[in-house]
Order: C-alpha cells, then sequence, then structure tokens
C-alpha cells in the first residue's frame, strides 16, 4: 500500500507522539493533551490513519464506572517506518515540523522554540 509522504503538521505530531511508545496503547484524550490538538482535529486525523493502516484502533476491554469505553490506539510497524521517513524529509526540507509540535497562545510553534512559518 502507497502512503503519502508529506503529512500536516498535526498529523505527524500526532504520528511522532504514538512513535515515543510505539507498543502502547493510546487513548485520543490523552493524545489531544500531548499534541495540544483539538477533537475536532484529532480524531480526523486517527481515523485517516487507521484506514490507511498507520495506526490500529480498538475498544477499551471494560467499561470503566463513570464512563463510557474509550477507543485506544496504537502505531503500527507499517506507521512506524512511515513516520520516521515522514520526520526526516521534514526535517531535509527544512519545516519546522518536529516529533513535538505543540500549539501555543493560539500560534504553532516547534518544539525547539521557533515559530511555525507553515
Amino acid at each position: 500500500m502507497a502512503h503519502r509522504s508529506s503529512f500536516s503538521w498535526q498529523t505527524l505530531a500526532v504520528l511522532a507522539e504514538l512513535c515515543a511508545t510505539p507498543s502502547r496503547w493510546r487513548h485520543g484524550y490523552g493524545l489531544a493533551k500531548v499534541t495540544g490538538l483539538k477533537s475536532g482535529t484529532l480524531y480526523p486525523v486517527l481515523v485517516r490513519l487507521a484506514d490507511r493502516g498507520l495506526v490500529e484502533a480498538c475498544w477499551e476491554d471494560e467499561q470503566p464506572a463513570g464512563r463510557p469505553r474509550r477507543h485506544l490506539y496504537r502505531i503500527t510497524a507499517d506507521g512506524l517506518a512511515v513516520t520516521e521517513t515522514a520526520l526526516a524529509q521534514a526535517r531535509l526540507a527544512g519545516d519546522q515540523v518536529s516529533a513535538r509540535s505543540r500549539v501555543r497562545s493560539g500560534r504553532r510553534v516547534a518544539a525547539e522554540g521557533a515559530p511555525w512559518t507553515g
């Protein structure tokens, strides 16, 4: 299956965060907190990545008291390889996208502290 080699900074932020702990299942709320993405951006990204086979998704085994079951996400081996290539390409292209892009004070900022110019 062919994959895009160029991703949005939001998608790269999600992929990079999932790559940080590739065997760990993560829920969307936790990913939103770490990446700074709002749910209207995060969940469509996760759905697209799952559709492309870069991320796998499943439901929690049990429903904890007081809240509904959550979807959990984990990067696939293919997703790990694609992410490493995409992050390397972004760095080579001079993009200021990093593995830990954040949204701070209403503007995008790369992990190194350089303002996002894209």
